[in-house]
C-alpha cells in the first residue's frame, strides 16, 4: 500500500517537475516537417535549383551581333580623298555589321543539358534531408528516453528518501546500521547526479532539434513520449529497393544522364556555325558607294579544334563508367549493412522484451516483498536496498536497450530512406 501512495506521489511530482518547461508540444512528425521547410541548407538546395532553371532559359541566346566602322583603302594624303583632275577621289568611310547564327542542334544539347542539372540538385536535396531527418530522429529518442530515465530517477529518489527517514527515525540508536544509512544515502547522490546529467542531455537534445529546425536555440518545446518499435522484415533489403527508394542512388542515375547530356553537348560542338557579314562603303570624291556581303561557316572538326572535344567526349564515357561502379559500391555495402542491422534489431527486440516482461517484473516483486518484510520488521534494510538496486539497475538497463534500439531505428530507416 505504502509502495502504491509513493508511485503516486512521484507521478505528482513528475508533472509539477515537468510543468514548468513543457511549452508546445513537437510530434516527431512536426520536427521533420520544420526542418524540411524551415532548414537554411535545404533552403540553399532551392535556391540552387531556382538558379540552374533560370540559367537554361538562355542557353538558346545568339552570339552578339559585331559592328565596326573605319576607313577603308583611304590613303594618307587628304589630298587625294577628293575629285580633281586626276581623277575620281580615293578610298571611303565603311560600315561593318556581322551576326553569327548559333546552330539550333548546339543550341538544343546545351539546352537539355542546363535543364538537367537542376535534377540533380533535388535529388541532393532529398538526400541531405533524409540524413538531417535521421539525426533528428536520433535526438528525439534520446530525448525521450531521456525523459523515461528521468521519472523513474524521480520515483526512485523518493524511495530512497522514505527509506532514509524511515532509518533515522527507526534506527537512530542502534548503530550497527549505520553502514546501510550511508549507502542509502550514497545512493541519493547519485540519483541526483543522474537528474542532473539527464537534465542536461534533454537540453542539448532541444538545441540540436531547435537548431535543425532553424529557431531560437532557447524555444523551449516538449516532445510526444510515445514511441513504436517498428517491424522491418515486411521491407526486401535487395538492389531492386535501393534503386527505387534511395535518393542518392537517383541522384547517380540523374548524373549519368546529365554526363550523357554533356555528352551530346560535346559532340554538337563539333558541329558548323554559320554567319553573315554587311559592308557599306561610302566613297570619297565621285566614286561609287560600294557594299560586300559574305556568308561565313566555322569549321570545328578541323584536327587542330577538334582536339578538346572528343578528349572531352573520352573522358565523359569513362566517367560514366564510375558512376555505375560506385551505386554497385554502394548498393554493396548497404544491403550488407542492413542485413546486419536488422538482424541485430531483431535480436534486441527480443532481449528488451524478456527484460521488460519477465526479469523486471520478478525483480520488483522481489523489492515489494523485501520492503514489506522490512516495514514489518522481518527483514534487514539492506536487502531492500539490494532489491531496489537491482530493479533500478534493470530498469536502466532495459531503457539503454530501447535506446539503442532506437538508434538503429533511425539508422535503418536513414538506410531505407523512410521517413
Amino acid at each position: 500500500m505504502r509502495v502504491k501512495i509513493l508511485l503516486q506521489t512521484a507521478a505528482i511530482v513528475l508533472l509539477l517537475w515537468a510543468k514548468p518547461m513543457r511549452g508546445q508540444l513537437y510530434t516527431l512528425d512536426s520536427v521533420l516537417v520544420r526542418i524540411e521547410t524551415q532548414n537554411p541548407g535545404l533552403k540553399m538546395y532551392d535556391a540552387d535549383i531556382k538558379s540552374m532553371d533560370a540559367a537554361a532559359a538562355g542557353a538558346k541566346s545568339w552570339m552578339p551581333p559585331q559592328v565596326g566602322a573605319g576607313f577603308f583603302m583611304t590613303p594618307y594624303n587628304p589630298q587625294l580623298w577628293k575629285d580633281n583632275a586626276m581623277g575620281q577621289g580615293m578610298g571611303a568611310f565603311m560600315v561593318s555589321v556581322q551576326q553569327m547564327f548559333p546552330n539550333p542542334a548546339k543550341q538544343n544539347a546545351e539546352y537539355e543539358y542546363m535543364q538537367a542539372m537542376s535534377a540533380v540538385e533535388e535529388k541532393n536535396k532529398q538526400y541531405t534531408f533524409n540524413q538531417m531527418a535521421a539525426w533528428a530522429k536520433t535526438a528525439y529518442y534520446r530525448w525521450q528516453v531521456t525523459t523515461k530515465k528521468t521519472a523513474i530517477a524521480n520515483e526512485n529518489l523518493l524511495l530512497l528518501d522514505y527509506m532514509i527517514k524511515s532509518m533515522e527515525t527507526r534506527y537512530q540508536y542502534n548503530m550497527d546500521k549505520i553502514s546501510t544509512y550511508y549507502k542509502a544515502k550514497s545512493k541519493y547522490g547519485e540519483l541526483q547526479n543522474m537528474l542532473e546529467m539527464l537534465k542536461n542531455q534533454a537540453e542539448q537534445n532541444r538545441i540540436v532539434l531547435n537548431t535543425m529546425m532553424a529557431q531560437d536555440k532557447s524555444t523551449v518545446f516538449s516532445i510526444d513520449t510515445t514511441f513504436e518499435l517498428k517491424d522491418y522484415g515486411q521491407y526486401l533489403v535487395d538492389s531492386g529497393y535501393l534503386y527505387t527508394h534511395r535518393s542518392d542512388l537517383q541522384a547517380i542515375d540523374k548524373t549519368v544522364n546529365l554526363n550523357t547530356l554533356k555528352i551530346a553537348t560535346q559532340k554538337a560542338n563539333l558541329l558548323p556555325d554559320f554567319g553573315l557579314r554587311f559592308d557599306h562603303m561610302a566613297a570619297f570624291g565621285s566614286r561609287p558607294q560600294q557594299f560586300s556581303l559574305m556568308g561565313m561557316i566555322t569549321i570545328p572538326i578541323a584536327p587542330w579544334s577538334a582536339k578538346m572535344n572528343r578528349a572531352n567526349i573520352n573522358s565523359l564515357k569513362l566517367k560514366a563508367d564510375a558512376y555505375q561502379w560506385k551505386k554497385q559500391m554502394i548498393v554493396n555495402e548497404t544491403t550488407g549493412m542492413l542485413r546486419g542491422m536488422t538482424t541485430e534489431y531483431t535480436s534486441m527486440k527480443t532481449q528488451l522484451d524478456i527484460q521488460q516482461n519477465t526479469i523486471i517484473p520478478a525483480l520488483k516483486k522481489n523489492y515489494e516483498t523485501a520492503l514489506i518484510s522490512w516495514q514489518n520488521n522481518t527483514g534487514e534494510l539492506f536487502l531492500v536496498l539490494d532489491a531496489w538496486e537491482g530493479l533500478n539497475m534493470a530498469q536502466i538497463t532495459a531503457l539503454d536497450k530501447l535506446q539503442a534500439l532506437l538508434d538503429m531505428q533511425a539508422e535503418i530507416e536513414k538506410q531505407l530512406e523512410i521517413q
